[in-house]
């Protein structure tokens, strides 16, 4: 990931550095190393006679979730106003949304909560989040995730559910089916696992094993990010249910870029969740029908709330 750019001052700063002007940056930044650190993006440019315009989808895990889990107060959000995390904090705490603002204590919590406990994360996902840097107490942080799986009930049940799943197809053999067209399967060596779109993700070498809590789970051979080398790797249902919703995800960007290659847009890039187009200075109204064109759902996801936001630039950068 390059480093985001938090700079006020973003086209003077780059403007300093395209001249060669060293001493005025160093003049005006304690540490001129992290202003040219957010100026990276930025040397990405469009064509001449064109702009960027940079496009993302919404909260789109959180969306993909809920659809996958059937979390019906989730959807109701996301196909309305869309504050989900005005809306979860209403939820755990049972008071009215109105009474929640964007400088709500409880906005804070209910952000925190979604952020860290939606793939099976407990205390220790919160600390991660930063809870503690945020001013909340170690006290409040165990009943914050009870309260979050209480409002959540659906996704809590998706975890064990494709937990159930997985194991069935490993240790039984079974060719276990899940909603909306999830299945598991082993065959040919592998734990493969068919996702809404029919597309399919595989995971080595599947057996069987029990875990620190006593409790069976499924593990499979991957590649150590640090040494390489394959390894045996432990895994759980929420754990699962990440790799499925962020595989869902990528399957909605694919279907948004080829809508947009369609319509003739030109895809430069695309980060995560986000395309990078070069578009003509002659059409103005084209980030109204990007966004349109991102917000068309699948046919194989007809009823999943895809929303996307985006803005123009002259040069790459974080809105």
């Amino acid at each position: 990931n390059l480093p985001q750019n938090h700079i006020k001052e973003l086209d003077d700063t780059r403007a300093l550095l395209r001249r060669g002007d060293y001493e005025a940056l160093e003049i005006i930044y304690d540490n001129p190393a992290i202003a040219l650190s957010q100026l990276i993006r930025t040397a990405f440019i469009p064509s001449e006679g064109c702009r960027f315009v940079v496009a993302d989808f919404s909260a789109i895990e959180a969306r993909v979730v809920a659809w996958l889990a059937g979390e019906t107060w989730r959807m109701e959000v996301f196909n309305g106003h869309g504050k989900i995390y005005e809306a979860s904090a209403a939820k755990m705490f049972g008071v009215p949304l109105e009474s929640i603002d964007r400088g709500s204590p409880l906005r804070q919590k209910g952000k925190i909560a979604e952020l860290a406990l939606g793939y099976g994360g407990a205390v220790g996902a919160l600390k991660q989040m930063g809870a503690l840097d945020m001013g909340l107490e170690e006290e409040e942080l165990q009943p914050l995730v009870n309260q979050w799986r209480r409002a959540n009930p659906a996704i809590t049940a998706l975890w064990a559910a494709v937990e159930d799943a997985a194991l069935q197809a490993v240790r039984d053999g079974q060719h276990a089916k899940l909603r909306r067209g999830i299945a598991f399967q082993v065959r040919q060596g592998a734990l493969f696992v068919r996702l809404p779109s029919g597309r399919e993700l595989a995971y080595q070498q599947p057996g069987t094993t029990l875990n620190r809590f006593g409790r069976e789970a499924v593990v499979y051979m991957d590649r150590d990010q640090q040494t390489r080398r394959w390894v045996e790797t432990e895994t759980y249902g929420a754990k699962l249910v990440e790799n499925l919703v962020q595989a869902i995800a990528r399957d909605c960007l694919a279907e948004a870029m080829l809508s947009l290659d369609q319509a003739g847009y030109a895809i430069v890039m695309h980060v995560h969740d986000e395309v990078v187009l070069d578009v003509p200075d002659d059409k103005p109204d084209a980030l109204e029908d990007v966004l349109e064109l991102m917000a068309r759902r699948p046919d194989w996801a007809k009823d999943l709330p895809l929303r996307a936001d985006g803005y123009e630039c002259g040069y790459y950068q974080k809105d």
